[in-house]
């Protein structure tokens, strides 16, 4: 009895023990799989922060490059709208020179600079047009054949002046009651017939006014200005500023009028101008004409 007894309880231990080599052996595995879960996961933590390290240094280098090429944009559209506005410039100045000659006056003047030197029989000479010459001493001297362009004569009217004259027309008079004839008188007819003698004046005023002055006739328009929905190709500049200004072709006409006559007495403030001192008050008298017909409504547009 007691052998059974003892039997059974040697098979209880080595069961046992069995069971606590399983269960050690169990543990140990369970302890190198929790290991390696958390190795596993770290290095699935560390993939995604350089994943969103990668994801956010994409984005950052994509908006730079979108910054540096808006940049880039705004420069060259900068630059392209100032050499727009330099060449507007530059055609505004050839304007005023292209009824100008350019010359000098050296003691023995080249003469392929000046074909107007050279034998009638030169091949070199060239009639018309006019060359620049780099010379500190050049001067200016005003080419007398007429300049032909291919445009045609436009005119557009004020509206405000063209108000006026709709309510003058509702009761036409001669006296200077109505603000359309009285704006004529004040700015037209007395600047016009404002002569050194005034009794003179004063007379040739009443022949016209009486109708007993027989003169030709000639076509008037208004002058163009703002407040008017017209199509604008040029755009001006004022100095230094940044801000462009957009014109009509009727006000670039009447700017760039203004801008020839100072272009022309600045060259005879500069001593640049041979001409005697009758031929240089006609060609201002010119150019005063210009500005009148200019502001008048008339214009020349290119034609293409």
């Amino acid at each position: 009895m007691s052998r059974l007894r003892s039997s059974s309880l040697e098979i209880m231990e080595k069961g046992t023990e069995f069971l606590r080599e399983q269960l050690h052996a169990a543990q140990k595995e369970l302890k190198l799989k929790d290991e390696e879960c958390v190795r596993l996961s770290q290095i699935r933590n560390q993939l995604e922060q350089e994943l969103e390290e990668l994801t956010a240094s994409l984005f950052e280098e994509a908006h730079k490059m979108v910054r540096e090429a808006n940049v880039k944009q705004a420069v060259a559209e900068k630059q392209l709208n100032e050499a727009q506005g330099k060449m507007d410039v530059l055609q505004v100045e050839v304007s005023a020179l292209k009824t100008l000659v350019l010359t000098s006056t050296p003691s023995s003047p080249n003469r392929q600079l000046h074909p107007q030197l050279l034998s009638p029989g030169s091949s070199r000479a060239r009639p018309g047009g006019h060359i620049r010459n780099k010379s500190a001493s050049g001067i200016i001297q005003i080419q007398t054949e007429p300049v032909t362009n291919s445009t045609r004569e436009d005119r557009e009217m004020d509206s405000v002046l063209f108000a006026e004259f709709l309510s003058w027309k509702e009761s036409p008079a001669l006296d200077r009651s109505s603000a359309f004839i009285s704006r004529v008188y004040r700015e037209d007819i007395g600047p016009c017939l404002s002569f050194t003698s005034a009794e003179l004046s004063r007379a040739v005023q009443t022949s016209v006014e009486n109708n007993s002055l027989t003169i030709e006739p000639i076509a008037i328009s208004t002058c163009a200005l703002s407040g008017l929905s017209r199509p604008c190709r040029h755009r001006i500049k004022l100095g230094d500023k940044e801000n462009y200004y957009y014109i009509s072709p009727s006000s670039r006409a009447r700017i760039t009028a203004v801008c020839n006559f100072f272009t022309y007495i600045r060259y005879i403030q500069q001593g640049l101008v041979r001409q005697d001192a009758e031929q240089m008050f006609w060609e201002m008298m010119r150019l005063r004409r210009e500005m009148s017909l200019a502001k008048l409504g008339y214009f020349h547009t290119e034609l293409n």
